[in-house]
C-alpha cells in the first residue's frame, strides 16, 4: 500500500489503517491534555469549559468533553461544513483518554511554577505532534477547528484570527463561570499552542494546508464498495 494511497484513502484498507492511526494519535493527544491540566496553573480555553461542566454537573471530564464535542459537531453539520470519520473519533477518544490518564495518575501534582510550566509546555508539545499524526490520516479536522473555519466563512470581513479569539474567549468565560480553572496556564495555552504546533510541523516538514481531508460520505462509499 503506497504512501499516496494511504494519504488519499483510496481503499478500504487505507481508511481502516488511517482510522487506527487517528485513534492512537488522539489517545496520546489525551495524554498531552492531561499534562496541561495536571500542571495546575489554569487549563486551555476548551478545557476550562470541559472542566467547568464536569465540576458543575458532577460528571467525568471525558463525558463533559464528549458532550461539548458532539454539540460542536452537530453545529458543523448544520453549517454544512465537511465532516470526516476522524471527527467522530476525535469527539469520543480524546476526552476518555484524559479520564484514563487521570485514573492512571502517572504524573504527580505540580507544586510550583518551576514544575508546572515545564509540564504544561511538555503537554503542548505532545499535542502538537499528535495533531500532526492525526491530520496525516486525512479523514477530517477536529470539530472545533471546523467550527472556526465555518464561522469565519460566514463573517468574511472579520479575520479568522479574530473569530478564533471570540470562540476561545467565549469558551473560557462560560467555563470560568461554571467553575473551570483559569490562570497563567490558560494564557500560555491560548498564545503558545499555535507557535509550538507550527514549530513541530516544521520539524517534520508537514504542511497542514496540503492535506485534502476525505468527507464522511466518500469514506463510506470506499468502505462499502459503492461508486
Amino acid at each position: 500500500m503506497t504512501k499516496q494511497t494511504l494519504r488519499e484513502n483510496r481503499t478500504a484498507g487505507a481508511i481502516l489503517l488511517n482510522m487506527l492511526i487517528a485513534a492512537v494519535s488522539l489517545f496520546v493527544n489525551g495524554f498531552g491534555l492531561y499534562l496541561t491540566i495536571r500542571a495546575g496553573i489554569g487549563a486551555a480555553p476548551w478545557d476550562v469549559l470541559n472542566l467547568g461542566i464536569s465540576r458543575t454537573f458532577g460528571i467525568l471530564y471525558g463525558t463533559a468533553s464528549i458532550a461539548v464535542s458532539v454539540t460542536i459537531l452537530l453545529v458543523d453539520i448544520l453549517l454544512r461544513e465537511p465532516v470526516g470519520i476522524a471527527m467522530f473519533i476525535d469527539a469520543f477518544v480524546v476526552g476518555k483518554a484524559v479520564d484514563f490518564f487521570n485514573w492512571l495518575d502517572p504524573v504527580p501534582p505540580c507544586t510550583s511554577l518551576w514544575t508546572s510550566i515545564p509540564v504544561l509546555l511538555a503537554g503542548l508539545v505532545v499535542l502538537a505532534y499528535t495533531q500532526y499524526a492525526y491530520m496525516i490520516a486525512s479523514l477530517g479536522c477536529g470539530p472545533r477547528d471546523t467550527l472556526m473555519v465555518g464561522l469565519a466563512k460566514r463573517v468574511k470581513p472579520i479575520p479568522i484570527g479574530v473569530v478564533s479569539i471570540v470562540i476561545l474567549g467565549t469558551a473560557t468565560l462560560v467555563g470560568w463561570l461554571l467553575g473551570g480553572p483559569v490562570g497563567i496556564g490558560t494564557i500560555i495555552c491560548a498564545f503558545g499552542a499555535g507557535p509550538i504546533m507550527q514549530l513541530a510541523f516544521r520539524t517534520v516538514r508537514f504542511d497542514a494546508t496540503a492535506i485534502r481531508h476525505q468527507r464522511l460520505r466518500d469514506s463510506v462509499k470506499v468502505l462499502f464498495g459503492r461508486r
